[in-house]
């Protein structure tokens, strides 16, 4: 069943066309990523479709009665709002939605703080958990999501991942992440001014969504030749001085002037805009760029990290990886020497260069124009050995002359990293630290960034939740991994999805631990200590694999649950659900059973 659809829809902005003969449908089960370059509309687009804007032009469409949830890219809530009721707030009668807002609250996993804690004191990643509770409680039949994986560490992102993969509502969303639109999408919506009528839908991941753009681009730029060489062509007929006197040679004159207007629309659709991204390489590169030296430290108790030693040389492709609070960045201020280790020691080479570019970009002046934080002074910026017109530079990063004399502040959040970069590029580097660089970024900003730090002759540390862009940059994945007893270890690995493997390794094996433990308090004090009989000792050898068969195929049995095509078929659902109760109920059973053979067994 269609759930909104539009047609024809036209936006502008400022006199600037953002897009025009915009039509699209969405259906239930579709998951949907909506693509495309920076100011192209996607959140604008996002915003006429959840009813919070008007379109300049064209309709749109919404099943009746269609309930519609919209996580914005930063959710607001009100001053000092418990959890609960930051969950309940859109809801019409609180009374009748407080059981859902429970369930969900237990389902994402908010239960652990409590109903009464204030939603301020959360981390970012748990604040967007409660405004995902805020409309799940609404039981929307399409939730749209805007840049949700922003700001997230990357265990939240792999359960955001799973958990919008398995939804049964469709889903809409904004992301450049392109792991994420790979796994949690099996729609794309491009939103780009080079494809016709601005919009190229595809069915399928993110994958194939690249094959039809590919074919797109190319197609395009074929039709661009065919068209330039028939110009050329009647242009060099109507040089020889044809006269308009009769019917056809008026029509073929007037089919030339419309042809010549169709190359010059195909060629600015086919040029290639892109950022030009080079950081400015120092002229002396030490081998030892910064040394650690088995570094310990601690906040409030808590270690961080203990003992670390790790040498930054020009080669060095560094990304760190954990979540929020790990420690990421506390480790990131005593390589700048900002802070300082509780033990150990931090040389760094002398007259050391760094570029730093950090999360928030606190660097930039809101107040002030794009050109007076480039340029305040002057006319003229230092580039790579040379002087360069300051709006001249301002162009290599896409931003035309009217952007130029903008304050800052009204910037997106893409246009605004492409500021910050432009300024590093300025400053001659050593080591390059890049702390959230993706955030807002278009996947072409960000394929140019990757090329450009590959080449970098310095060292480059990254902090970064792209996963994609981490793998492409980083040689080395440092991983601080939190264990279930409060203790923190930094793990090495050679790529993201090593480290994704090892991760859910970790998991199931805490898991496993957490349910042993629980089983062995529920076995009865009365328990009769004493040997194992054969068939026990059998039976006890063989209960891990027993229970990991068993959860393998839970596993399997939730994944089938989750897909559309079941989804859609009640009779199969509730076969499935009956047979995943049944294991779960048959795992609890094998658990207090395993606790009560290895205490026989021990004699306790």
């Amino acid at each position: 069943m269609l759930l909104i659809s539009t047609y024809k829809l036209e936006k502008a902005f400022a006199g600037k066309t953002l897009f025009k003969n915009v039509s699209l449908g969405i259906e239930e089960g579709e998951r949907v990523g909506l693509v495309g370059p920076n100011g192209a509309g996607k959140s604008t687009l996002l915003r006429i479709l959840a009813g919070k804007m008007e379109a300049d032009a064209g309709d749109v469409t919404a099943k009746k009665g269609l309930r519609l949830g919209f996580l914005e890219q930063t959710p607001l809530f009100s001053e000092n709002e418990t959890i609960l009721d930051a969950i309940l707030s859109k809801c019409v009668d609180h009374h009748e939605s407080l059981a859902a807002a429970y369930e969900w609250m237990a389902r994402l996993e908010l239960s652990q703080f409590g109903e009464s804690f204030l939603v301020k004191d959360l981390s970012g990643g748990w604040r967007k958990r409660v405004a995902l509770a805020r409309e799940l409680v609404l039981d929307p039949e399409l939730l749209m999501l805007d840049e949700p994986t922003n700001h997230l560490d990357v265990t939240s992102i792999l359960w955001l991942e799973e958990f919008l993969s398995r939804a049964p509502f469709a889903t809409l969303i904004i992301t450049h992440d392109r792991l994420f639109l790979q796994r949690a999408t099996n729609k794309i919506f491009d939103l780009d001014p080079k494809n016709p009528n601005y919009l190229l839908s595809v069915k399928g991941g993110y994958l194939e969504y690249l094959e039809a753009k590919d074919q797109l681009l190319q197609a395009q730029e074929q039709r661009e030749v065919v068209l330039k060489n028939t110009l050329r062509r009647e242009t060099e007929w109507l040089r020889r001085g044809a006269k308009a006197r009769q019917t056809k040679q008026k029509a073929r004159i007037e089919r030339a002037g419309d042809l010549k207007d169709d190359v010059q629309e195909l060629s600015a659709k086919n040029a290639a805009r892109v950022a030009r991204i080079e950081f400015k390489d120092a002229e002396r590169n030490p081998q030892k760029l910064i040394e650690v030296d088995h570094v310990t430290k601690a906040y409030n108790g808590r270690v961080l990290f203990k003992d670390f030693s790790y040498l930054v040389n020009p080669k060095t492709r560094l990304a760190l990886l954990g979540d929020n609070g790990s420690g990421k960045s506390t480790l990131i201020r005593i390589l700048l020497g900002e802070e300082l280790p509780d033990t150990g020691r931090v040389a760094r080479a002398d007259k050391l260069k760094v570029a730093y570019f950090e999360q928030n970009r606190e660097t930039l002046k809101p107040k002030e124009s794009v050109l007076k934080n480039i340029c305040p002074e002057g006319d003229y910026v230092h580039y790579q050995g040379q002087y360069v017109f300051a709006r001249s530079y301002l162009e290599r990063f896409l931003f035309n002359r009217q952007q130029m004399d903008l304050p800052v502040e009204k910037l997106s959040g893409g246009e605004q990293s492409r500021l910050r970069l432009a300024q590093l590029m300025l400053n001659e580097a050593q080591v390059l630290i890049l702390d959230e660089p993706t955030n807002d970024l278009d996947v072409g900003t960000l394929t140019v960034l990757e090329d450009s730090l590959k080449e970098f002759n310095g060292a480059v540390i990254l902090v970064t939740h792209d996963r994609y862009f981490m793998d492409q940059v980083a040689s080395t994945i440092l991983a601080f991994h939190k264990k279930s007893d409060g203790t923190t270890s930094l793990e090495n690995f050679a790529g993201y999805l090593q480290w994704e493997e090892w991760y859910e390794e970790q998991k199931e094996l805490e898991a496993l631990e957490q349910k042993k433990a629980k089983a062995e308090t529920e076995v009865k004090a009365s328990s009769k200590p004493g040997k194992l009989s054969f068939k026990e000792k059998f039976e006890l050898e063989n209960m891990e694999s027993t229970i990991l068969g068993l959860e393998e195929k839970l596993g399997q049995l939730q994944a089938e649950a989750g897909k559309p095509e079941v989804v859609s078929q009640a009779s199969k659902v509730q076969e499935l659900y009956a047979e995943i109760s049944k294991i779960q109920v048959e795992l609890e059973r094998l658990y207090a059973r395993w606790a009560e053979l290895e205490k026989k067994s021990s004699g306790t």
